[in-house]
């Protein structure tokens, strides 16, 4: 299992970033809309959808991703997407998880679905086109905090953070990750050259509150995800990655940290 997720680990990153540096913003956008629809599949696997249902989702989702490039190339869809994204990862989902809330139905299934994968592909584009050293800093940051929380919580972990939903997952855990982020953004500014070590003018203790915030946020993301695959009966969301399962499974916290992260630049900006 860890030599299959080497393996893919030393495949994907690459490919990865080099997709990120070099493609252009309509080839970024193609890949990462593909992304969104294999994650799209395995959302619908969740929602327990047979497979002419997962095909369906799928193309309604591709019709989604094209409607949302045209009408966000005017401005039209930014305020209430955005919006709805703060609403429901700082509220929402914090609700549904301390509730250990149950959704059944398929159609709501599918429209949790499209909450959380449109906006995640549009913070992809939007949030690269600002810059793709702001995209880099923030997907590190969560994988990061994901190390930090794995490794604090096999050394210390003894206090529970989510059992019925996550029985590994520790509170010490948590600290790591939380400690981790604000360290990994301190380091950035301290060696990232200065055009892209100080976003937005921040300070370094700023800028490591913020991280810790998403930090914060990716553990929900991440919650969230595998309370989905609980209530579905599933371990993973998908086997496309060997040693990793599913697409979901490698971006759930992106889908929560991305999406806020993009939603927090817009109102800062429209409010100024």
């Amino acid at each position: 299992m860890l030599k299959q997720r080497v393996l893919a680990a030393a495949v994907l990153i690459p490919g990865f970033l080099l997709a990120l540096f070099y493609s252009s913003p309509l080839l970024w956008m193609l890949l990462m809309g593909g992304v969104t629809l294999i994650a799209a599949w395995e959302w619908a696997r969740i929602a327990t959808y047979p497979i002419f249902g997962r095909v369906l989702y799928v193309l309604a989702l591709a019709l989604c991703l094209l409607g949302l490039y045209f009408f966000e190339r005017d401005g039209l869809t930014a305020p209430p997407m955005w919006g709805l994204v703060l609403v429901f990862w700082l509220v929402i989902t914090p609700l549904w998880l301390a509730q250990h809330w149950v959704l059944r139905q398929r159609g709501l299934l599918a429209l949790v679905g499209l909450i959380v994968l449109l906006p995640t592909w549009q913070a992809m584009l939007s949030l690269r086109a600002h810059g793709v050293w702001l995209l880099l800093f923030l997907m590190l940051l969560v994988w990061v905090a994901d190390i930090a929380a794995y490794v604090c919580g096999r050394i210390w972990g003894k206090h529970k953070l989510a059992p019925r939903i996550s029985p590994g997952k520790t509170w010490e855990g948590v600290a790591g990750a939380l400690v981790g982020g604000a360290l990994y953004a301190l380091s950035w500014q301290a060696w990232a050259p200065a055009d892209y070590a100080h976003f937005f003018g921040l300070s370094p203790l700023g800028l490591a509150l913020v991280a810790v915030f998403l930090v914060a946020i990716s553990i929900i993301g991440d919650l969230f995800e595998s309370h989905m695959k609980r209530c579905a009966g599933l371990k993973d969301s998908g086997h496309l990655i060997p040693g990793h399962g599913g697409i979901l499974d490698r971006i759930d916290s992106q889908t929560s940290v991305l999406p806020v992260a993009c939603a927090a630049m817009y109102f800062l900006q429209w409010i100024k």
